[in-house]
């Protein structure tokens, strides 16, 4: 018997579809991608904590489906919940964990030691990113380069970003991923690369490549606009990849064209594991209708948990892990989860149903009725 559930809004019971699935997939052959992974939390005494049994259980299902890892991101609550503290706990256990079964993980390395809303010197800029960075290749991973919210308060143009990134660049032991976050991530950065003009800011991106002598694997962008990531793709020098950051668009720009794809590094993947696996085993085969049918329901649901505010995104990634059983409770460092309503919940369900992202329906079901039987007023509509 299929699941079943009534939910307010609609005229009759919504159907669960079975996933389908298989338990895991090989990495893909043709493009290389990241989840940008979350933490779980439970509540100790009514103080959110992490659960770091849940939490590595989770990356150990990614890298099950054959994604590397992007750890200590946005997505894992850096900036919003996470400190440093707890990153580089975060950073320690997942390259180990990582170490262990020669599996793929790359880590961000910011400036998130220094206090928000300040502006800093120079120097003490690269000396926060140089400690960040030094831990993460003492740790054995690869290298995000996070955007940095005291260099967006701080530096007086573009020259100010290629002084911190060349020096950076020259500490990189490996090529390292650039991540360039929009303002619709992240209001703090607006203006980032010392220009709120895309074209302008692609410029010193370019510049800073071209200075840094492949130091650099690839761009993580994201903007959520498909044409400014194909143009910035078809700029980049030969051997740097573009990581789509599109949690919008990801499905038409990593399927490609005879022109070019994009290699993705996407939160969106932490809420579409195994559909978005078994598209990119499709991809792998050629079978590109395979693909669409695996990867094109996932996008309305993707569109719908990054949402404006944008930035809140990741309630929507510990939800869906919460109804799939891969952690006891919907639970967030700092109680994110009250950012987002009760009626966003009720959307990103039925999405989820459409996308086949619900993995276990029947505990999806059971999870999300009590979840209802909690919610009171004008909450419930």
């Amino acid at each position: 018997m299929p699941a079943l559930i009534r939910l307010p809004g609609r005229d009759g019971p919504l159907v669960i579809p079975s996933p389908r699935w298989a338990a895991g997939y090989p990495a893909p052959a043709r493009r290389k991608v990241f989840a940008a992974a979350h933490v779980a939390a439970v509540s100790d005494g009514g103080v959110p904590v992490i659960d770091w049994e849940s939490t590595m259980g989770f990356r150990e299902r990614l890298w099950a489906h054959g994604f590397g890892v992007a750890e200590a991101m946005d997505t894992a609550q850096r900036g919003m919940g996470l400190s440093w503290p707890q990153a580089r706990e975060l950073i320690a256990r997942s390259a180990a964990r990582a170490a262990a079964q020669d599996a793929v993980v790359a880590c961000g390395a910011g400036t998130d030691q220094l206090a928000d809303g300040e502006s800093y010197p120079i120097p003490r800029i690269i000396d926060a990113y140089t400690e960040q960075l030094g831990f993460v290749q003492s740790a054995g991973a690869g290298v995000i380069v996070m955007a940095s919210r005291a260099l967006a308060a701080s530096a007086r143009g573009p020259r100010d970003y290629l002084d911190v990134y060349g020096e950076l660049l020259r500490q990189a032991e490996r090529p390292v991923i650039l991540h360039w976050l929009g303002e619709a991530f992240d209001p703090a950065l607006r203006g980032y690369w010392g220009s709120a003009s895309f074209d302008a800011a692609a410029d010193t991106v370019l510049e800073l490549i071209d200075r840094a002598g492949g130091s650099v694997d690839g761009v993580k962008l994201s903007v959520l606009d498909s044409g400014r990531e194909v143009a910035l793709r078809r700029r980049l020098p030969p051997g740097v990849r573009l990581y789509t950051g599109d949690d919008f668009n990801y499905a038409e720009l990593i399927r490609g064209d005879a022109h070019g794809h994009s290699d993705a590094l996407l939160g969106a993947f932490a809420a579409i594991t195994a559909p978005a696996a078994a598209a990119l085993a499709a991809l792998d085969q050629g079978d590109l209708a395979g693909y669409d049918a695996a990867m094109t329901p996932t996008v309305p649901l993707s569109r719908a948990i990054f949402e404006p505010p944008t930035f809140n995104y990741k309630v929507a990634v510990a939800f869906l892990a919460w109804l799939n059983g891969f952690q006891p409770q919907f639970a967030m460092l700092a109680g994110l989860q009250r950012r987002r309503p009760a009626r966003h919940l009720i959307r990103v369900f039925e999405l989820a149903a459409a996308a086949r992202a619900l993995t276990d329906p029947e505990l999806a079901v059971e999870r999300m009725n009590g979840l209802l039987a909690a919610f009171a007023g004008p909450e419930r509509a």
